[in-house]
């Protein structure tokens, strides 16, 4: 009985260690709390309020649809006809002729300007088109006549007859547009019309291309803009329309959060040259400028981090006649901060020549304000690629050697079948029975004609003979 009474108090104990060791070392622990009543203590990154007349508002306390019922109406649905000539066979290449003619046919956007049918879009949309048809939101279609190109800014006009007012967008102030401003875009992207995408502002004065033949200062955005949107509207909440959707950056060829468009100040200026003189008039200061680095604050002794360098200046140019010298840092523009190249682009391609505008320069650690009269973009030389020759603005004088007033002279040929000809110094007098005085006219000549137009050249040589030239 002794013995049994041990073995089941020794048991016991065991039994209690190791319930002890299992509870200690194995079993997990579980507590049941009661839901805290004590909220986190937040604080919002931005909780002073510095303007009384602002709310703090959310994406939800946002309405678009306002903007949206403005703007849908005027933005329509822009589809562009070709012909591609091209040869069935190798004999017909050599030949060149017998040509098989084929219809293409490109879509994009564009955006109603005004209620009698003037219709902004892109150059790219209405490149090379034989025919042109327009959409309405109300799908009543119209054939569409252009008014004239800008291609430098990729922005073209065209008009329809509709015998009716046509809702239009109104123009909006970009220079106003502020980085993270909501937006809207309005377009027809892959074909699915009237379509609208929401985002903001994400960037101003975008520059795409470094060449100096090309005029950019974007508007970015992060609104979804795909192939079709291109001509469509980037419209504030107001609904007034502050760019034309024009360009995205993807490897893909769709959207991945990168889209841009022409600001509508520039926009709103190339067309109100077009319709007044047929063309567009730039202004220009008549400066090299240059952005500011570290290499350029130490070696013109600048202070400031921001800004356009001025690294020369043109004679007879409206920035030498206003006392501007190489060496100033331009920081404003009428009041609108120049932090680099292309604000100051972007806003002097809204000017025209003779406007006067006020520039605010930092000198020697000393800031002045210049008013400058801008001057008329003039370009030098021209390539005339389909005749295979360059043309250049003719030396004072040089036209009375042929009995003329007006005409370019051709510089150089360009290929080795024009080189076999002695066309240098030649005067180039007309385009297409036209009259040109100087390369600029040549140049928006050739960019209103459709890719597979003739191109018929007067030719004027040294004893006063004129002769007429059909180029394809």
């Amino acid at each position: 009985m002794k013995r049994f009474l041990s073995l089941l108090t020794v048991a016991i104990l065991a039994g209690i260690i190791t319930l002890s060791a299992y509870k200690m070392f194995l079993e997990q622990e579980t507590v049941i709390t009661k839901e805290s009543k004590i909220q986190p203590n937040l604080i919002p990154t931005n909780y002073k309020v510095t303007n009384t007349n602002t709310t703090n508002a959310s994406i939800a306390s946002i309405d678009f649809t306002l903007a949206a019922e403005k703007t849908v109406n005027a933005v329509v649905h822009v589809k562009q006809y070709g012909i591609s000539r091209t040869p069935r066979n190798l004999m017909e290449f050599f030949r060149n002729g017998g040509t098989q003619e084929r219809r293409i046919q490109g879509a994009g956007s564009g955006v109603i300007i005004t209620e009698d049918g003037y219709i902004v879009t892109n150059n790219h949309v209405i490149d090379g088109a034989s025919d042109l048809e327009v959409t309405l939101n109300n799908n009543k279609t119209y054939k569409a006549k252009i008014i004239g190109t800008a291609p430098q800014s990729d922005i073209a006009l065209i008009k329809i007859d509709a015998n009716e007012k046509l809702s239009y967008i109104p123009f909006g102030d970009s220079n106003s547009a502020k980085i993270g401003e909501w937006v809207l875009a309005v377009g027809n992207p892959f074909n699915l019309t009237s379509t609208v995408t929401a985002g903001i502002i994400s960037a101003k004065s975008r520059d795409l291309d470094e060449s100096d033949d090309k005029v950019q200062s974007f508007i970015q955005t992060d609104a979804a803009i795909n192939p079709g949107n291109s001509g469509g509207a980037l419209v504030n909440t107001k609904g007034e329309l502050i760019g034309i959707n024009t360009a995205i950056t993807s490897q893909t060829g769709s959207y991945v959060g990168y889209a841009f468009a022409v600001p509508s100040n520039n926009a709103k200026k190339i067309i109100d040259d077009i319709i007044e003189f047929g063309g567009v008039q730039r202004g220009i200061l008549g400066i090299i400028g240059s952005s500011i680095n570290p290499t350029t604050m130490e070696k013109y002794n600048i202070s400031t981090s921001q800004g356009v360098l001025v690294v020369s200046v043109s004679e007879e140019s409206g920035a030498r006649k206003a006392g501007i010298l190489e060496g100033d840092v331009i920081r404003e523009i009428d009041g609108l901060p120049i932090r680099k190249f292309a604000d100051l682009t972007g806003y002097v391609n809204s000017k025209r020549p003779k406007d006067i505008i006020n520039v605010k320069i930092l000198r020697k650690k000393k800031e002045l304000t210049l008013p400058v009269t801008l001057s008329k973009y003039e370009i030098q030389k021209y390539n005339l690629d389909d005749v295979g020759v360059e043309v250049m603005n003719p030396p004072k004088g040089y036209l009375k050697n042929f009995n003329l007033d007006h005409g370019v002279v051709i510089s150089k040929a360009l290929n080795s079948r024009m080189k076999r000809y002695n066309l240098k110094g030649l005067i180039i007098s007309e385009i297409d029975g036209i009259k040109v005085t100087n390369v600029l006219e040549v140049k928006q000549i050739i960019e209103s004609k459709y890719k597979d137009d003739d191109i018929t050249i007067s030719l004027v040589d040294q004893n006063g003979k004129k002769r007429e030239f059909v180029f394809q």
